[in-house]
């Protein structure tokens, strides 16, 4: 039988971070006027943390004895409760406001905090989701700088694949990472016409090499070149051969060259011949519910379950629910409401 006193060593190590005499690291963290120095401890930073471990392995020690880290990207409120997260392993969230949460959990995971920042993620997924849905363009943009995140990641996937204008018709669409790019794309029900994102990956690609001409018919062998290497993990991930042949010499045939001319070939052969057998892998077709019609954001309110609501009311239920300040639009409510009691 063994008796644990994780209350008082947590308390005792609180403590230990306000003592200002046997310190021999100082952070500074944050810029300008916000900048402050925090007092810490090596032994304590090097087995709390794998990134504090590698830092103090490179930082010399000054005539004081003591090494110093420079941290001006972490804001000093934040760095502040990390580093009692550090000492005491204690973290309190109540009343915490969800961005500064946010914020937590992708500063814990730069320092390689990674109890603190996957607990965090999946407090944000279980209970906050609504506000995960209304800064979708943020926070999805940013986790894509990291390989961890994998729940979170998901959770957004799951959601553009129903709504995929969410992420394509953004304003900032060509400012995406390439790798949240790649992950959309590999989905197989992704509900968007197939030549729709070939339209999509072409425009991405476009916008990264800002040098090649706005017409495409004036480019050189070179300008296909560039945007052939651009698009290199993004290519072999379109469904070529599930789009209508006439279609394909709409669309595609104007960017063959950055196609592999075994797969052009092959493109052309399935077009004329479906049923004969060609070299280049097939993909499957993406599960999509019309893959006719352009998809828009489909209204989970498709019939009337009221006679007292409708499909306006539900829109702004629904953005009061996400606290939006606008009112979403009927093609595009996230939420589906059913009528569980009806009085006559």
């Amino acid at each position: 039988m063994s008796f644990k006193f994780f209350d008082k060593l947590s308390q005792d190590f609180s403590e230990l971070l306000n003592d200002k005499k046997e310190y021999n690291v100082v952070i500074e963290v944050d810029k300008e006027r916000n900048k402050k120095s925090f007092t810490t401890h090596s032994v304590v930073l090097r087995y709390r943390s794998s990134y504090f471990y590698k830092e103090l392995e490179n930082v010399t020690t000054n005539e004081n004895h003591t090494k110093t880290i420079i941290k001006p990207n972490i804001s000093s409120p934040l760095f502040e409760i990390i580093l009692k997260y550090i000492y005491s392993g204690i973290l309190n969230i109540e009343d915490m406001d969800t961005e500064i949460i946010y914020e937590l959990m992708v500063n814990a995971n730069e320092l390689e905090l990674k109890e603190l920042s996957r607990k965090l993620e999946s407090y944000l997924i279980e209970s906050k989701d609504s506000w995960l849905r209304t800064h979708l363009s943020l926070v999805f943009r940013s986790i894509f700088n990291s390989d961890e995140f994998k729940d979170l990641k998901k959770f957004y996937n799951d959601i553009i694949v129903i709504h995929p204008n969410l992420i394509f018709e953004s304003e900032d669409f060509t400012s995406l990472q390439e790798t949240a790019l790649v992950s959309i794309l590999k989905r197989d029900d992704l509900k968007v016409e197939e030549i729709k994102i070939w339209d999509y990956v072409i425009k991405w690609g476009i916008a990264q090499n800002p040098t090649l001409p706005t017409d495409s018919k004036e480019w050189s062998k070179e300008n296909f070149k560039a945007l052939k290497i651009t698009l290199g993990q993004c290519l072999p991930l379109i469904r070529y051969f599930h789009i209508p042949g006439e279609i394909i010499l709409e669309k595609v045939k104007p960017y063959k060259k950055i196609l592999e001319k075994q797969l052009w070939d092959d493109i052309i052969q399935h077009s004329i011949s479906p049923n004969k057998s060609v070299n280049s892998h097939i993909l499957p077709a993406r599960i999509i519910s019309n893959p006719i019609s352009t998809p828009e954001f489909p209204s989970r309110v498709n019939e009337p379950f009221s006679t007292m609501i409708n499909n306006e009311h539900v829109s702004e239920l629904s953005s009061w629910v996400d606290r939006k300040s606008t009112i979403y639009s009927l093609t595009n409510i996230p939420y589906e409401f059913q009528l569980i009691l009806r009085g006559s």
